[in-house]
C-alpha cells in the first residue's frame, strides 16, 4: 500500500513538475529519480514514472511550440560568438516541412575557438532538428579533428564498475592536465545495471565486454575506431574500450538497432521516452562527432547523426544531468577555464578535473 500511495502522489504532482522543468531546464529530475525514488520504489516502477515524466514534458512542449519558434540561442561561449568555419560546411540543413525553412545557422558549422590551435579549426559546432513532428527537438554537434586530437576514456570513482567492486580514478590524468593539452571532456555511457555494457581501460576490466554491440576502441596514439565486437582481438596498443548498446548507424546507414530488444538496450522502456540523449559517431575520414539534444528517442538521435555525416555511431548516456560536453581552455601551470557546450547543460568541468563518479571521455592535443 505504501508503494502505491507514493506512486499516486508522484503522478499527481507530475504536471506541475513538468511545467516547472520547462521553466527551469536545469532541474535534475533524473538525478532525483536515481537518488531518491529508486531506493524507495525499485527499478521497474521508477523507470515507469521517469518515462511518464519525460513523455508528459514532451507533450507540453508539443502544445507550446505550435505557437512559438524554438529558441536556438543554445550555445554557451566564453568569448562571445565564435567565427564561422569555412572548412566544415558539408552538413545539409534539415528541412522540416515544405513550407518551413531552416532556422538561422541551422546546419552551418562554426568554429569553437581554442588557444592551443590558433590557426586551425579542431572543434566545430552546429545544430539540426531531426524530428518533423518536434521542431523544438534540437540536436547539437561537436566535430573533432582527430588528425590533431587524441581521445581516451576514464572510469568513474564508482560507475560503471563499482557494482563489481572495480573502482576507477574518475579524474583526467595529471600528466594531461599538467601538460596543458586538455581540450574537452564529455559524458560516457550507462551505469552497469542499465545494460551491462562493457568497459576496459588500460587492460583493467570494469565491466566485461559483450558480443554484437557497437564498441568504441581507443589506442595509445590517440586514434579511435568503432567496431562490431564479436570477441576478436582489438590490437596490442588498445588503451580504452567502451560499449553502450547497438549501432545506431552502421556503414552510413541507420540500423534497425533492435529498439525493443532488452538484450540490446537493457531497460527497454527508456527507449520509448523523449528525453535528453547523447551519442558519438565516426566520419569516413576518421573524425569524431558528438551529438546531444532534447526530446529525442534513439531513432531521432540516429537520424541526426546520419545527417551529420557519420558512418558508424552509437548512443551514449541519456537524461539531463548526465548529458554534458565541456570545453577547456588552458591557463598555464595545469590550470584551465572551462564551460559547457550548451547553456542548458550541466557544467561538469570541475568534476572531471578533480573526481567524478561516472565514466567519461577526454580529448587532448596530440604531441
Amino acid at each position: 500500500m505504501k508503494k502505491r500511495s507514493v506512486i499516486f502522489v508522484f503522478v499527481l504532482i507530475l504536471i506541475a513538475t513538468v511545467i516547472f522543468v520547462y521553466l527551469n531546464p536545469t532541474v535534475l529530475a533524473a538525478q532525483a529519480a536515481d537518488s531518491d525514488l529508486r531506493p524507495l520504489l525499485g527499478d521497474k516502477d521508477t523507470i515507469t514514472l521517469e518515462s511518464l515524466y519525460f513523455n508528459l514534458s514532451d507533450d507540453i512542449n508539443k502544445i507550446i511550440y505550435r505557437y512559438i519558434t524554438p529558441n536556438t540561442d543554445i550555445f554557451y561561449s566564453s568569448a562571445g560568438s565564435p567565427a564561422d568555419s569555412h572548412e566544415m560546411t558539408n552538413l545539409v540543413p534539415v528541412i522540416l516541412r515544405n513550407n518551413v525553412f531552416p532556422l538561422p545557422f541551422e546546419g552551418v558549422w562554426k568554429t569553437i575557438n581554442n588557444p592551443l590551435f590558433p590557426e586551425y579549426t579542431v572543434l566545430a559546432k552546429t545544430f539540426v532538428r531531426p524530428d518533423p513532428s518536434r521542431p523544438y527537438a534540437v540536436v547539437s554537434f561537436v566535430k573533432m579533428d582527430m588528425s590533431k586530437l587524441g581521445i581516451r576514456v576514464q572510469a568513474g570513482t564508482y560507475y560503471p564498475g563499482g557494482t563489481h567492486g572495480v573502482y576507477g580514478p574518475g579524474v583526467i590524468p595529471q600528466n594531461i592536465q599538467q601538460s596543458n593539452i586538455l581540450v574537452a571532456a564529455f559524458n560516457g555511457g550507462f551505469m552497469e545495471k542499465d545494460g551491462h555494457y562493457g568497459m576496459v581501460v588500460n587492460h583493467k576490466v570494469y565491466v566485461p565486454l559483450r558480443n554484437s554491440l557497437a564498441t568504441l576502441v581507443m589506442y595509445s596514439d590517440g586514434s579511435v575506431k568503432m567496431v562490431d565486437y564479436q570477441g576478436q582481438p582489438l590490437g596490442a596498443n588498445v588503451v580504452g574500450i567502451r560499449q553502450n548498446g547497438a549501432f545506431l548507424v552502421r556503414n552510413g546507414v541507420i540500423t534497425s538497432f533492435a529498439e525493443n530488444s532488452q538484450d540490446s538496450w537493457g531497460r527497454t522502456i527508456t527507449n520509448s521516452m523523449y528525453t535528453w540523449r547523447s551519442g558519438i559517431g565516426i566520419t569516413k575520414n576518421g573524425n569524431l562527432i558528438y551529438a546531444a539534444g532534447n526530446s529525442l528517442t534513439p531513432q531521432t538521435l540516429a537520424v541526426a547523426l546520419e545527417k551529420a555525416g557519420v558512418v558508424d555511431a552509437m548512443q551514449l548516456d541519456i537524461n539531463p544531468p548526465w548529458v554534458r560536453f565541456i570545453i577547456y581552455d588552458p591557463l598555464g601551470n595545469g590550470n584551465y577555464s572551462f564551460y559547457p557546450l550548451l547553456k542548458a547543460m550541466k557544467d561538469g568541468g570541475y568534476a572531471y578535473l578533480h573526481g567524478y563518479n561516472k565514466d567519461f571521455f577526454y580529448v587532448y592535443k596530440k604531441t
